[in-house]
């Protein structure tokens, strides 16, 4: 889930810095049950004025969109270096295993292990951003 970096100025209470310093790093679904709350328990005396809930409604749809950018990003991100990772099948590598040790290979196969492709080599698995060198074999 992403974080909410910043409410900043969100109708909830103003200028408040205190406050807004206590929302920073809320994440979306606490965000959003803040913000419902709040509209459940207005003053019916003095309710929210138009610019208000338009501004509320507003941020509602910028942290969505934010979402489904971060989301859509993330999965942009995972298809390169799937991408990268399977390329380098059938060429050698020098590089670091999942357990701290150097290996030095040709890469047999890819998976994919908790959302990072991993390079199989030999018995070795290699995380891609754990590669430091790539050769072509001789003769390809």
């Amino acid at each position: 889930m992403s974080q909410i970096p910043s409410v900043g100025q969100s109708g909830l209470s103003g200028n408040n810095e205190e406050l807004n310093n206590a929302l920073r790093g809320l994440d979306v679904d606490e965000f959003f049950q803040l913000m419902i709350a709040e509209l459940q328990n207005q003053d019916p005396l003095n309710p929210l004025e138009n610019s208000e809930m338009l501004q509320q409604i507003s941020q509602i749809r910028e942290v969505g969109a934010t979402e489904r950018l971060t989301d859509t990003l993330d999965s942009v991100l995972l298809g390169q270096n799937v991408s990268s990772a399977t390329n380098l099948i059938g060429k050698s590598v020098r590089a670091i295993d999942n357990f701290g040790a150097p290996v030095e290979g040709v890469v047999d196969r890819v998976t994919i292990i908790d959302g990072e492709p991993t390079l199989h080599v030999g018995e070795a698995e290699v995380k891609l951003s754990n590669v430091a060198e790539i050769k072509s074999i001789a003769g390809e």
